[in-house]
């Protein structure tokens, strides 16, 4: 799985945490293994790409291809 997400921390700060995970499933649907890379990119409130309420990404808002991540 790729994927991508903003947030800030007490101090207001911006990040992008970006990368991939691999996932194994065991027989009984639990997850029995993660593998995780992951990035933490310092950003500024303006270069930040995804602003709507808490919750899922709206259906009508780009993909992390169309956003070049």
């Amino acid at each position: 799985m790729r994927y991508a997400y903003e947030w800030h921390d007490d101090s207001g700060h911006w990040f992008r945490s970006y990368g991939n995970e691999n996932w194994e499933f065991a027989a009984d649907g639990r997850m029995a293994r993660r593998h995780t890379s992951l990035n933490d990119l310092p950003i500024t409130d303006a270069q930040r790409l995804f602003h709507w309420p808490l919750g899922p990404r709206p259906a009508d808002h780009p993909g992390l291809s169309d956003l070049n991540l």
